[in-house]
């Protein structure tokens, strides 16, 4: 008998063997590259437990498929669906233009808060890659989810709105460097304490769990010192407020360190100080996103905001083969509230051509096992997508950029995981 996910008093997910798991299989391409996802992970669940665990799928609408049966983009079922089994997992969707909602997306994570976008990016040997050592890639980016500019805060120039705004800035707080102010649209930044400390106490976490080096705060405050400033500021404190003991951090290096004439230290020279712990360091976003290809093997968690954190993920994707293998999990730590998605677009024009590439949802759908806490299976199917590529038995996108290569449609590759299984 099926059962719900819960989240237990000690504040962690209680996961029954047979949970009910809402899916939306998305839209374009989404009905191929899930068909082929969901057969992987019910292989790879069965294998692992021999028959004693299974998912019971429940479908769910949204996007076009949803628009095409209600008149709605976001049924109010499907939101609740979400809201009361916890664990869901989607396909890519269409994003209504000129007007209705801004992003189905953007509107699942602020519904739910889910305030991480948990990005990992790792390199599968034999995958095509523009770098000359795409392995030294292995990076988590915890991406702040529901503030900075994608709160949606801003208004259109010529409208009341705007004007109201632009009137209280420059008569009110004697704002001088609004350059046009007759042709000028605003939005608004919110940056807060809260929603920055939990953020990155999830990825001071997740470090510390899976015994990983550093955590880094991207941000850009040596311009906006009060809101990407404030975001690093506030991680540092919280970090030594609240891991002393765990984590040692690069603020307190630099109150520590000799003052005689010393030259400024060397990132070995922070990390022998740091005795094992993890290390608590920042960069500025256009220098880390010069040394994510200089030097990617000095990075390990990311801890950034929402703008920065759309940036980054998808360079540090392309370094490891490209965002259609890149999958991506949206999650609210407290809640338990997690939906797992591909991270690429619905590429209509190739929509029912059983052509492109499942790794996306695929390996979403391992990031959704390892946080039901089931890592047999995910593991089985880790293993087996990176056999399959290193085997070059592989879908279009890659066929196209290798060597003697076997070209399989979706349902072909996901047929080669499970034997790979």
């Amino acid at each position: 008998m099926a059962d719900k996910i819960t989240m237990g008093a000690d504040g962690k997910l209680v996961v029954p063997n047979n949970p009910t798991i809402p899916f939306i299989e998305g839209d374009g391409i989404g009905p191929d590259i899930w068909k082929a996802s969901v057969r992987v992970f019910d292989a790879a669940i069965k294998k692992a437990y021999s028959g004693e665990k299974k998912i019971k799928w429940k479908e769910v609408l949204a996007g076009e498929k949803a628009f095409k049966n209600s008149g709605n983009w976001m049924p109010e079922a499907t939101m609740e669906a979400f809201k009361e089994y916890l664990i869901s997992i989607k396909g890519p969707l269409t994003t209504p233009v000129g007007g209705g909602i801004r992003s189905l997306n953007v509107a699942l994570r602020q519904e739910l808060d889910l305030y991480v976008c948990l990005r990992p990016v790792k390199y599968f040997e034999g995958t095509p890659s523009p770098m000359w050592q795409p392995e030294k890639v292995n990076m988590t980016i915890f991406r702040e989810n529901t503030e900075d500019i994608y709160a949606g805060i801003e208004f259109m120039t010529g409208t009341p709105e705007n004007k109201k705004l632009l009137d209280f800035l420059i008569n009110e707080m004697n704002v001088k460097n609004i350059r046009f102010p007759e042709t000028t649209s605003l939005g608004v930044k919110p940056v807060s304490k809260e929603g920055t400390e939990r953020l990155i106490r999830a990825a001071i976490q997740h470090a510390i769990k899976h015994k990983l080096p550093s955590v880094t705060i991207v941000h850009k405050g040596n311009i906006m010192k009060f809101t990407e400033g404030a975001f690093k500021n506030w991680g540092y404190e919280l970090a030594e407020r609240e891991f002393a003991g765990e984590v040692y951090t690069w603020q307190q290096w630099e109150r520590t360190k000799k003052k005689d004439g010393e030259a400024v230290a060397n990132e070995e020279m922070k990390i022998s100080a740091a005795g094992g712990k993890v290390i608590i360091k920042d960069a500025i976003a256009d220098n880390f996103l010069q040394q994510a290809l200089l030097a990617p093997q000095d990075y390990s968690v990311i801890a950034t905001l929402n703008l920065n954190g759309d940036y980054i993920s998808d360079a540090l994707a392309a370094q490891v083969g490209g965002i259609g293998i890149a999958p991506g999990a949206n999650i609210n730590y407290i809640t338990g509230h997690a939906v797992f998605e591909a991270t690429h677009g619905t590429a209509p024009r190739f929509a029912d051509t059983n052509t492109m590439n499942p790794s996306s949802v695929i390996l979403s759908g391992v990031m959704m096992l390892e946080y039901m806490g089931w890592r047999d299976a995910a593991d089985l199917i880790t293993n087996a997508v990176g056999k399959a590529i290193r085997n070059k038995t592989v879908t279009i996108d890659f066929f196209n950029l290798m060597k003697d290569a076997t070209l399989l449609k979706t349902s072909e590759f996901a047929d080669e995981i499970i034997q790979n299984l």
